[in-house]
């Protein structure tokens, strides 16, 4: 398994965790990251922070670390 940071851009996903119980996790669930939501990474920015992600019929922005808390495998 990997983590949605190392995910190439195009490429499409599936949640299987987020990790944490901290206040910045919790709110990663809110939006929409979780476990067995397809997400594909739609682009980054040129230092690679932050990462474009499309879930859910709807594109989200987040950084760099809080996508190296969810936890990622392929696609089914």
């Amino acid at each position: 398994m990997e983590s949605l940071d190392q995910v190439a851009i195009g490429g499409a996903t599936r949640v299987t965790r987020v990790d944490g119980d901290d206040p910045a996790a919790c709110r990663l669930l809110e939006l929409g990251l979780t476990p067995g939501v397809e997400v594909r990474v739609v682009r980054r920015a040129p230092l690679g922070d932050p990462v474009e992600l499309e879930l859910r019929g709807y594109r989200l922005s987040i950084r760099r670390t809080e996508a190296r808390r969810v936890t990622v495998t392929a696609p089914r």
